[in-house]
């Protein structure tokens, strides 16, 4: 059985970036220190974060003891930030600087006068952050249904994770409405690429396992890509998940990973598919 391992698996530069700050704070062993949510959507990384001391919190409210908070690679909304500066609280930036492109620009379209679009899942994180840079106006819309009447001068921003052809569609058909319209593609090129090299890979192979974690958007876009092309696919967190069955049969399995998945929980899928004959 061949194991084929996507190029693009694993770790993007945003999260990589974030994790690196979040060890070094852990490193020095400070006291105080959390982030709001999880830093990235893995909880192997998160739980081993915590158990250095960096900690994560569903809600600042109530917490008198935050002496520092890294903002996770989502970013935060504009009212969670004033908030953490009028605690006196050190905050460690470590939005996704893709996202902080995309938050500069929702800003910027609002102040211009355009009716802020942003497609992508509402109760994203990073959506929320997007939200409270666009202002009350604002609506976020993704590619599966229809968009509501817009103004006359609509400007767009995407979440990070989303596929181009989410936008491509939202696109026409804000374009009926809009007399006027800019467009910022604030996709990530990494999620692009990371999609276009899932496909080759599944269409290579009669099984497809996608790693990473259950509350990650773009691993979960993965698995919709490659089942969307017919193949078996199977959306796990760690190794131990593997069964037995899934590979009955398969003489090539494909490996892809979101951009949350660090290293070491791919090489043990890989391990693992070794075990059962993968080479």
């Amino acid at each position: 059985m061949e194991i084929i391992t996507a190029k693009s698996a694993g770790f993007c530069f945003g999260v990589r970036r974030a994790i690196q700050i979040a060890f070094a704070i852990a490193r020095k062993k400070r006291q105080g220190v959390y982030t709001l949510g999880p830093i990235i959507h893995n909880p192997q990384v998160v739980e081993k974060l915590a158990k250095c001391g960096v900690v994560p919190l569903r809600s600042i409210r109530g917490k008198k003891d935050i002496r520092a908070l890294i903002v996770r690679t989502h970013g935060i909304p504009l009212s969670v930030y004033r908030q953490l500066q009028e605690m006196g609280c050190e905050i460690i930036d470590a939005t996704c600087p893709f996202v902080k492109k995309a938050q500069y620009y929702a800003k910027l379209l609002t102040e211009e006068g355009y009716q802020v679009i942003i497609l992508g899942e509402k109760n994203h994180p990073e959506v929320k952050s997007l939200m409270s840079y666009a202002g009350k106006g604002a609506l976020v819309v993704n590619a599966a249904t229809p968009l509501p009447k817009l103004r006359s001068k609509v400007g767009i921003v995407v979440q990070t994770t989303q596929p181009l052809d989410a936008l491509k569609k939202v696109i026409s058909e804000a374009a009926e409405y809009a007399r006027e319209m800019k467009v910022y593609n604030t996709i990530c090129s990494s999620t692009a690429v990371r999609l276009k090299e899932t496909a080759h890979v599944a269409g290579q192979v009669e099984v497809m396992i996608v790693v990473g974690g259950k509350n990650s958007a773009n691993t979960t876009q993965l698995t919709r890509l490659c089942r969307s092309l017919g193949v078996p696919t199977y959306h796990i967190e760690t190794a131990t998940e593997i069964e037995e069955k899934w590979l009955s049969g398969a003489k090539r399995v494909g490996i892809t990973a979101g951009a949350s998945t660090p290293a070491w929980i791919i090489r043990d899928v890989e391990e693992r598919l070794r075990d059962r004959g993968g080479q």
